[in-house]
């Protein structure tokens, strides 16, 4: 908050914070007083800056709330705007502030909360305005066909209605992540029904709570439905809706924050070396800060989490570009993905499912009004360029809507009206060309580089579970919780992909 206050206001507000800190404790403490001089100063204070008073107007009952029970030089350190510190060392460097990046410090600071224990993470676009994580749908869902991605999901269903149980601060207001409880409708022609019969058996086996439904049955409960080709339908019944990706990465960042983690505005240009025994590992990563100074941090771990341009971050290691091991890259490039945001005021209701036709065209309700967002993943050959977050609106027109119109026949009228669109956007896929499923762990060359990328779509759901299993990599040195193993790099090396069939 104080981060947008001028920097002239500063002093004035110290103050302030400083005399509402010792009111607030005189009344805890009557032997304690408070001088004439200092309510004088008060008094010329509080004249003085009304301004700054009434920026602050909503926010002080929470400052004072927390002032009962946190010191005021805490308070000052975690929002005075003071220049950066730039550590010359740490025992984890992660490259990457997103969701991943700062979920995996939380953990690690939530399990190892000592001051000699340095977490450093790097993010080189602190308001996150290209962030996949911000411009994500915010989706979560257990309807995958992979074991790992479903016990992922499940954890994360579980972290996020229960959020303020793992990120909750003392003092401050309870978190609230806008999770919005619907299920997840994925439909399927009858070359797919065996596959979503199959999906659906094991998601049940591990914990998830779905239906598989006949397109009679569909046209039922969902008469807005256009059930022509549609074989069955799987309807998520618990722990499946969306949710505010923004808030959870906040609360994510404020947390780790709090235990002791450092972060840092700059951007990777790479790693210096050295030779331990019989490996080389890298020793330190270099800089650039947001003035343009050059650093070196030198580290004990490197995490690659910087979403989907980690493929970048690790070539400076020399992946694709080595010998032996180093002729692999990490096979993780940045793909845009359109969200368009419509309004039909006569669409389906409130009970509306996050909807999916087997050509991987989606929608969902947004909000009371008649609002509706929706996508599809282009085909390969049909692939935009990724220079900005332009969005192409003839892909609305060609691609997607034909296809919502059809499922949903009173999007049909959609064609008619002279707004179709209310808004839209893009953000990147951190997509990993490979298998489409997330990279984690080691890398067999570099024993001290891991990684936590290439999730195509499903990261912001997973982020909990992912945190959480690096952090074990770290500090146990295996998977104590959720198996993790057939998401390593060694499936690249071996080409031996790991499939996931439910990817949109």
């Amino acid at each position: 908050m104080l981060r947008f206050l001028l920097k002239k206001d500063y002093n004035f507000l110290q103050k302030y914070i400083f005399f509402q800190s010792r009111r607030n404790l005189i009344t805890k403490d009557t032997s304690s007083v408070i001088t004439q001089k200092e309510k004088d100063s008060n008094t010329r204070i509080t004249q003085n800056n009304n301004t700054v008073i009434k920026k602050l107007k909503n926010n002080l009952t929470s400052i004072k709330d927390s002032l009962v029970v946190r010191d005021v030089d805490d308070i000052l350190v975690e929002w005075m705007d003071r220049p950066p510190i730039l550590p010359e060392n740490c025992d984890v460097v992660i490259i990457g502030g997103g969701v991943i990046g700062s979920s995996i410090a939380y953990w690690l600071k939530q399990r190892v909360y000592t001051s000699d224990f340095k977490v450093i993470v790097v993010e080189k676009d602190p308001m996150y305005t290209t962030a996949s994580t911000i411009l994500s749908a915010g989706g979560l869902r257990q309807q995958f066909s992979l074991k790992e991605n479903i016990e992922m999901s499940l954890f994360g269903a579980e972290f996020i209605r229960n959020v303020n149980e793992y990120l909750g601060i003392d003092g401050e207001p309870k978190i609230n992540t806008y999770f919005h409880p619907h299920g997840y409708l994925i439909l399927a022609s009858e070359k797919g029904a065996q596959t979503l019969i199959k999906n659906s058996k094991l998601q049940n086996f591990l914990g998830a709570k779905n239906i598989l439904l006949s397109s009679a049955k569909l046209k039922d409960i969902f008469p807005w439905l256009n059930v022509e080709n549609i074989e069955l339908g799987c309807l998520g019944l618990e722990k499946e809706g969306w949710f505010d990706p923004w808030a959870l990465l906040s609360a994510f960042k404020k947390k780790a924050l709090l235990l002791g983690a450092n972060y840092i505005c700059g951007e990777a240009q790479g790693f210096t070396y050295k030779d331990d025994k019989d490996e080389e590992r890298l020793d330190k990563l270099i800089i650039k800060t947001k003035e343009g100074k050059i650093h070196n941090i030198r580290f004990s771990i490197a995490i690659v989490a910087a979403g989907a341009f980690s493929g970048k971050v690790a070539k400076m290691a020399k992946l694709g570009t080595g010998n032996g091991l180093l002729q692999i890259s990490l096979p993780v490039e940045p793909r845009k993905r359109y969200v368009y945001c419509f309004h039909c005021p006569d669409g389906p209701g409130l009970n509306t499912p996050l909807t999916i036709d087997y050509s991987g065209t989606y929608f969902r309700r947004e909000g009371l009004a008649g609002t509706f967002i929706c996508g599809k993943s282009p085909e390969e050959s049909e692939e935009p360029t990724i220079e900005d977050l332009s969005v192409d609106y003839d892909y609305f027109d060609e691609k997607v809507w034909p296809i919502l119109a059809q499922r949903v026949p009173v999007f049909e009228k959609l064609k008619y009206l002279l707004l179709q669109l209310k808004s839209s956007w893009a953000g990147y896929y951190e997509y990993n060309t490979f298998d489409q499923n997330g990279i984690i762990g080691k890398h067999p060359f570099y024993q001290n580089l891991l990684f936590a990328t290439g999730f195509s779509g499903h990261g912001i759901q997973q982020a909990p579970a992912v945190g959480r299993a690096v952090s074990e990599l770290i500090i146990d040195g295996e998977y104590t919780t959720i198996d993790l193993s057939n998401l390593s790099f060694d499936r690249i090396i071996k080409c031996t992909p790991t499939y996931e069939a439910n990817i949109f």
